[in-house]
This record gives C-alpha cells, structure tokens and sequence, in this order.
C-alpha cells in the first residue's frame, strides 16, 4: 500500500468489510516484524456504544486483532483515553473490552494512567502517553464524525486520546487546530481505519447518528482526513488542523494525485427512520430504496448548506435505486440511479461536497 492510497469499502458486515481493507493495505508489508509492538487506538471519547455515533465499533477492533492473529501478530495492545471528565474504563466495560482483552489475550492501557513523555514543537510542549511513543506500529480507528469546535473529526484529532488530560485542556485553551497538527507531526498514525458506519452529524460525543454503511483505510492521515472532509461537506481549508498538518510535513492534502479506490458499490440497505435533528433535514428528501451511504451523505449536505445560510430547496431531493427507471423531467435527483430525471448528480454515491455544490446550482 502507497502514502497515497485510500481504499473504501462498503456494508454492513463489519468482519469482512475489515477484512478486505486490511488485505488490500498488504498490511504484513507494511509491520516491520512479527514480534513487532502493535497498538489499537479506537475512539472511546465517551462512555457509550457506537450506535449512538461517537465511538469505535468494537467488531472492528475484534477484526483486526483477528486478522493480525491470523497473520502470527502477538503483542498487541488497545490504547485510548476518555476526553476529560468522562472514565476511559467505563468505556472500555460498556463496549465488551475487558472481554475482548481476556479471549484475545491483549493488554487494555488506559492513557490516563500511563507514563507520560514530554515532547516539544512548534512552542507547544505536550505529554504523550509513553505506551504510544513505544510502539513499533501505530493503528488508528477514529469515527468520522462533525464535532462543535473543529467541525469534523477523523484520524488527526483522534491521536488527542494520547495525551495527558492536562495537555488536552492546554489544547482547548491553544484553539485545537495548531496543536491538534502539531501532535501528528511528533507522532502519526501508521496506518488508519475509518469506521464511518454510522457516525455523528455534529458532536463528537453523538447523539445525532447518520448511516452511511462504509469504512476506509489510507496510511497518509492528512489525506485521509481531506477524503473525510469531502463526504462531510466539508472542504479541506475549512477544517484548519488539517491544513497545518499539510504544512508540517505529516501528509499531503492532495486529492487529485490520491488513489482512491473502490472495493465494492454500496448496496440498498433499509435506511432508519430518522429522528430529531435529522428528520428536520430529511424532510427534504425522497428516497425511494437508497443505499445508507448515498443517503447519509444527502443528510451532511443539506445539514451543511443550513449552517451556511444557503438552504433553499422548493423541490425535495429524489434519491435511491427506485428511480433507475424513472424519466420524470420535473424531478431533481442524486446519485448515478437517478440520470434519468430532469436534474441529476452523477456518482455512486457522489460526495457530499459534490451534493452541495449541485443543490446550490438548482
């Protein structure tokens, strides 16, 4: 696997689908020894499950331990933190990790009792957990998800669950976006593992889940981080960590040099009746048989163009495999199933950048 690739893949069978990214990744090429210090680093920020849209789907941690073990992997360790005020152990207990920790014999270390190094750059000196600089090979699984403060948070935020608790409130109070891209500079993932199954609209602690059935892997976490921006609405200058960490030498934010390939097309999946939040914006909407990721990715758009004061949509946006037959030329749609109408987006499934600019156009 290259700096520039990024796989996706799409469904609901979360083995497999981990499977598949891991086996493209040749991930054996990339680990410099079978007796190599292997570390886990979900997203447990709160004390919840992932159908709620902020943490990391165990099955997925599962799969990769699997997977490594498959491979004669053995020292591997799952390594997180809570944000503060919330207990990394009671996450760890909700999500069935202690369980997983005995069945696979792997170490569980909660950041905040670890060790701590002190490292400095850019003026900002920082504590990082001692278990994550001693590794050999660094895998992240953050949940791409919005968050309140930094509008998104993929896998260059999710490194900040290696730090002390001190330095996390010294990063709020230093604006997150320089620290965040200063932490990746002194320490980056080795490998990253997107679990965007089903995650939040806007806040990092959930609430507000959106289905959009995919995960992804890249080895580059800047680049990985633009991709993710894109399936948000979001540009990648808009995001500003993400651009600091482009200059800091951590990755390339460049897409048009990326490859970015497709493991498989998303299939229709019966989509959950929104609620809240998200049965405002869906209200917007016709689908008819849309595929999760399709039709989240419709969600983030129009949830984007209300925050910018550029929602203004008088005909509902038609979206799904059940228009693939349908040549009604008063309708606008989404998605390469719906060419036939007057008005359409091409894309399986386009981005929801892409699905912004388009509505903004019609």
């Amino acid at each position: 696997m290259n700096k520039n690739d990024i796989f996706v893949v799409y469904g609901n069978q979360i083995k497999e689908m981990t499977f598949s990214l891991l086996e493209k990744a040749n991930i054996e090429k990339l680990i410099p020894s079978k007796t190599a210090k292997i570390g886990l680093k979900p997203n447990l920020v709160v004390a919840r499950t992932p159908e709620g849209g902020a943490t990391t789907h165990p099955k997925i941690v599962v799969s990769v331990i699997e997977y490594l073990h498959s491979l004669g992997y053995s020292n591997i360790k799952i390594i997180e933190s809570a944000w503060v005020g919330d207990s990394t152990k009671r996450g760890f207990k909700v999500n069935g990790y202690y369980e997983i920790s005995e069945k696979y014999n792997v170490e569980l270390v909660d950041v905040k009792d670890d060790e701590y190094v002190e490292k400095t750059l850019n003026r900002i000196t920082m504590s990082i957990s001692k278990e994550i600089l001693d590794l050999d090979f660094l895998i992240s699984l953050p949940v791409l998800k919005g968050h309140c403060q930094t509008l998104m948070t993929c896998a260059l935020k999710n490194m900040k669950g290696c730090l002390s608790d001190s330095s996390k409130r010294l990063f709020h109070s230093l604006g997150l976006m320089v620290p965040i891209a200063t932490l990746n500079a002194i320490k980056a993932a080795d490998l990253v593992i997107v679990d965007s199954l089903n995650g939040d609209l806007d806040f990092e602690e959930g609430g507000t889940p959106v289905k959009t059935d995919r995960m992804f892997i890249s080895r580059d976490s800047v680049l990985i981080d633009t991709f993710a921006a894109t399936l948000l609405g979001f540009k990648s200058d808009d995001v500003e960590y993400i651009s600091i960490a482009n200059e800091l030498g951590v990755g390339s934010m460049d897409l048009n040099t990326a490859n970015i390939e497709y493991l498989n097309k998303p299939e229709f999946n019966e989509i959950n009746r929104p609620k809240g939040v998200v049965a405002s914006l869906a209200k917007y909407t016709n689908p008819n048989k849309a595929c999760s990721a399709c039709y989240g990715n419709l969600i983030h758009a129009i949830k984007r163009l209300e925050e910018n004061g550029e929602l203004n949509i008088s005909d509902k946006i038609c979206i799904g495999q059940g228009y693939k037959d349908c040549q009604d030329k008063s309708l606008i749609g989404v998605g390469i199933c719906t060419r036939g109408l007057g008005k359409s987006l091409k894309g399986c499934p386009p981005s929801a950048k892409d699905m912004m600019d388009f509505i903004r156009e019609n």
